[in-house]
C-alpha cells in the first residue's frame, strides 16, 4: 500500500523480489490499482551490485527471512542515497512475540500459513541497529505496533516486544 502511494505521488518506485511467483503476484495487484511499480525479480544484493541508489528503502516484514542479517542490512543501507531513509518492520525475538506473532497469528488467528516464521530468525532490535550504524546510518525513530481487534486495524505503542519498527537516516 505504502508503494502504490508513493507511484501516485509521482515517484518511482522499485518493488524487488526474488521469487518471480511473488513479482507475478505484485505486478497483478498493481495493474488491478493502477498503480505504476517497477518490479523486479531480483535481490537487494544484485540491486546494491549493480549500482542502484534509492531516496527510501523499505524493508517490512523481511529480515526475520533473510540467511544474514547483517549482511542484508549493510547492503540495503548501501543503497541509501544521502539524506535518505531506511523504515525496517519485523517481530522482535522474544517469548511475547513467540506466543503473539508465532503462536496465535499462525495457529490460532490463521493469518499467516504455520511455519511462516521461525522464533530463531526473529531479530532484536540492536541486531539491525548495529549493522545500520556500522553502515553510517543514524536510528532517528523506533516504535512498536499492535493490532487492535477491536478497531480491526494495527496501531504505533512504545511497547516493541512483538512487531516494531526503525527508522534510519543516511547523512546528507
Amino acid at each position: 500500500l505504502l508503494s502504490e502511494r508513493v507511484a501516485r505521488m509521482g515517484a518511482t518506485v522499485v518493488g524487488p523480489a526474488p521469487s518471480e511467483k511473488n513479482i507475478g503476484i505484485a505486478t497483478t495487484h498493481a495493474a488491478e490499482t493502477g498503480t505504476t511499480v517497477d518490479y523486479r525479480a531480483v535481490t537487494a544484493e544484485e540491486l546494491a551490485g549493480a549500482g542502484e541508489m534509492f531516496d527510501v528503502v523499505l524493508n517490512m516484514e523481511v529480515v526475520e527471512h533473510v540467511a544474514d542479517v547483517d549482511f542484508f542490512m549493510r547492503t540495503c543501507a548501501s543503497m541509501v542515497k544521502p539524506g535518505g531513509l531506511m523504515f525496517v518492520a519485523t517481530i522482535n525475538r522474544t517469548l511475547k512475540a513467540r506466543a503473539l506473532a508465532i503462536f496465535a497469528a499462525e495457529n490460532i488467528l490463521r493469518w499467516l500459513p504455520r511455519g511462516t516464521h521461525q522464533y530463531e530468525k526473529l531479530v532484536q532490535p540492536q541486531e539491525l541497529e548495529a549493522p545500520l550504524a556500522a553502515s553510517d546510518m543514524e536510528i532517528v525513530h523506533r516504535t512498536g505496533v499492535f493490532f487492535n481487534p477491536l478497531q480491526d486495524r494495527w496501531n504505533l505503542s512504545p511497547d516493541m516486544a512483538v512487531n516494531y519498527m526503525l527508522l534510519a537516516k543516511r547523512p546528507t
